[in-house]
């Protein structure tokens, strides 16, 4: 495997592994001290949020076969990040700063790391299938 490939891999692992982890704690934790509304929808969420897990999951241990579904989940980490910087600018950090900060800056950094790794992956593979072809 390729290194720019095995890049891609391991961020999905990450990613995978976070959101995971993520999901059950907010599906098992819900939203405390709210109304019904918003721990529903918190749950909710955090259902989305593990099943993302899982693709990322299997996106990571297919990598070889993998394409535009790797651009898409890395534009789906960027859009949460996104979300949370929004949510930052809008109502505030939360406590303790350094945790969610500690959350938010892989949220915009992997991704374009996924993206340009996955990119150079892909050329050096069409690079190699015209080598071989030729």
């Amino acid at each position: 495997m390729q290194t720019p490939q095995r890049i891609v891999q391991v961020c999905l692992f990450i990613v995978a592994a976070i959101a995971l982890f993520g999901g059950t704690v907010q599906m098992v934790l819900g939203q405390p001290d709210t109304t019904p509304r918003l721990d529903n929808v918190h749950r909710f969420m955090a259902g989305v949020y593990f099943s993302m897990g899982l693709v990322n999951l299997w996106a990571a241990v297919t990598i070889r076969q993998q394409g535009t579904l790797v651009y898409l989940l890395a534009l789906g980490v960027l859009l949460a990040g996104a979300g949370r910087l929004l949510s930052i600018a809008q109502v505030g950090l939360p406590q303790p700063h350094g945790l969610w900060l500690g959350y938010l800056v892989p949220e915009l950094a992997l991704p374009f790391v996924i993206a340009i790794a996955h990119r150079a992956s892909g050329r050096r593979i069409a690079t190699g299938a015209a080598a071989a072809s030729a």
